[in-house]
């Protein structure tokens, strides 16, 4: 039997890179997903596209940027299926790079709210029903960026470290009532980080010689199954933990200071 039969499960950002991955390998491991995106035509060619393949998705708009936002997409999904097992908090909000002594306030608020906030409302939501039923599963997806204080992004670094530490306290409150909260730091290939790499290329080679592995993960091949295993019974046992998906990038840490001095 797929690992994730008979589950309901919420991924946030699911309209591209490893949010996408990540539905896509619940549905094919029988999960039936509801995709949050704040991209709608993009979301909605991803559930589309699981229907095709004979999973089952639905598309729910949703913006991270506003946590009542966050709220109904949990209040949505209750009341479509009657219940929720997993929640995957994989969207994010990452404003442009900047020195930390002039990195302006709101942009750590803004941070925060995309990172932190958007997370906890939906946390909280989920929770009741999971707690009546005694059953849940939460997977934070947080990054390297923050653990291995990439420069001249001081917000991300801080939200997404503040994630982890939420997820650690819900991990710690929660256990007893059947809910697991666990945290994936991945590295992957994205079109995104394809963009990235075309404008910096010496940077992102730098990245990859480091990398032990010397490559980047693919998003539904490589990191998807790490949130799939968490979200499963077989992690019945594990919580409060942080999971590195990154080819060994976390092993000595990612020398970004030297990245970014190849970048100037």
């Amino acid at each position: 039997m797929p690992a994730l039969e008979g589950r309901i499960a919420v991924v946030t950002g699911a309209a591209h890179g490893i949010g996408r991955g990540i539905a896509r390998r619940f549905a094919t491991e029988g999960a039936q997903v509801v995709l949050a995106d704040v991209d709608t035509g993009a979301g909605e060619e991803v559930a589309a596209a699981i229907r095709a393949a004979g999973g089952r998705a639905w598309f729910v708009a949703c913006d991270v940027a506003d946590s009542a936002s966050m709220e109904r997409l949990i209040d949505d999904a209750v009341a479509r299926f009657g219940t929720l097992h997993i929640l995957v908090n994989n969207a994010f909000r990452k404003g442009p790079d900047g020195a930390l002594e002039t990195m302006a306030a709101a942009e750590f608020a803004r941070a925060l709210q995309g990172n932190l906030y958007a997370a906890l409302s939906a946390m909280q939501r989920a929770f009741p029903t999971m707690h009546v039923q005694r059953y849940g599963r939460i997977v934070n997806v947080c990054s390297l960026t923050g653990i291995n204080a990439h420069p001249r992004s001081a917000d991300y670094n801080v939200a997404k470290e503040a994630l982890r530490s939420l997820s650690r306290s819900a991990a710690r409150e929660w256990a007893g009532h059947g809910i697991t909260v666990n945290v994936i730091c991945p590295v992957a290939r994205t079109a995104g980080y394809d963009r990235w790499a075309a404008e910096k290329p010496a940077v992102a080679a730098s990245i990859l010689r480091q990398n032990p592995m010397g490559r980047m993960g693919d998003p539904e091949v490589d990191i998807a199954p790490a949130a799939a295993f968490l979200a499963s019974e077989e992690a019945r046992y594990i919580t409060g933990n942080t999971l590195f998906v990154d080819g060994g990038s976390h092993i000595n840490g990612v020398n970004f200071a030297a990245a970014a001095q190849e970048s100037d």
